[in-house]
């Protein structure tokens, strides 16, 4: 494959509605159904999920992980869904390696099983399960800049076919969706402008780039479109894995009434 396996920032969406179809999902639907299509298959997928957060990074010690069905209040077959892929220890120990390298302090948490930040995307962009599938936390007080010094610290991991996925939303205001769809509001539309600015802009350093997203608060809106900044931070650690790289802006759409992207780095 490639030198380096590519890093994705995605939306997952509401709970299990992409796999349920849902019509104001669809956008995401085809978006993650492209993945496998679009970009050549990694060794193994490293997801960091906007809905695990611990003391310290911590890597999922489970080989063969289950589900973790952290939403209600859905149809009963949302709670029978399966992935069958396994989480190899060899994949496990080049995480912590990766991590001791960078001299940072890792946990490991056996029993908790892949939450629907990891199996929704995952279930529709590699539907056979037949690849190995990781997963890191993010770190309890959500310091953007301990989400950059993470990325930068999985970065290496790339170069060993391992695909970096940080699985949020760059918009997350439960309030302020509107699940019948319609025009983004104008707050989003702000904070939404700075984001692709600071991703895209070539003329920017990397130190420059990931400065501005450690600032992230400092941007129009900011509190508006993230109350509580976990569904942003795994693009953080995206940002990092690139060593903050400009990004490819793959998905740019209003999605549930405000605008979300998805955003690549190949180099």
């Amino acid at each position: 494959m490639s030198a380096k396996a590519p890093v994705f920032f995605l939306p997952h969406g509401g709970g299990p509605l992409p796999l349920m179809n849902d019509p104001s999902h669809q956008a995401i639907i085809d978006l993650l159904k492209q993945v496998s299509t679009r970009w050549e298959k990694p060794k193994a997928v490293l997801v960091i999920s906007a809905h695990w957060e611990a003391d310290q990074p911590t890597v999922l010690a489970d080989v063969d992980p289950g589900l973790y069905f952290d939403y209600y209040g859905f149809p009963a077959e949302t709670y029978t869904y399966e992935y069958p892929t396994q989480n190899p220890q060899p994949w496990q120990q080049a995480i912590a390696a990766a991590l001791d390298d960078a001299g940072l302090s890792f946990g490991r948490e056996t029993g908790r099983g892949y939450d629907h930040g990891v199996f929704v995307p995952m279930k529709l962009i590699y539907p056979e399960a037949d690849l190995p599938v990781m997963q890191v936390s993010l770190v309890k007080g959500l310091d953007p800049q301990a989400h950059l010094e993470l990325g930068r610290a999985l970065a290496s991991l790339r170069e060993q076919g391992v695909m970096i996925i940080g699985s949020g939303f760059s918009f997350h205001n439960m309030r302020a969706y509107n699940f019948q769809g319609g025009e983004a509001s104008p707050q989003s539309e702000a904070f939404h402008q700075w984001l692709v600015e600071q991703l895209t802009d070539a003329d920017l350093s990397p130190q420059q780039r990931q400065d501005a997203l450690a600032a992230w608060t400092e941007a129009p809106h900011a509190r508006f479109c993230h109350p509580r900044e976990e569904h942003l931070l795994p693009l953080h650690v995206c940002v990092g894995a690139a060593n903050g790289a400009p990004a490819e802006i793959v998905f740019d759409q209003a999605m549930l009434g405000q605008r979300a992207i998805a955003a690549l780095w190949t180099d």
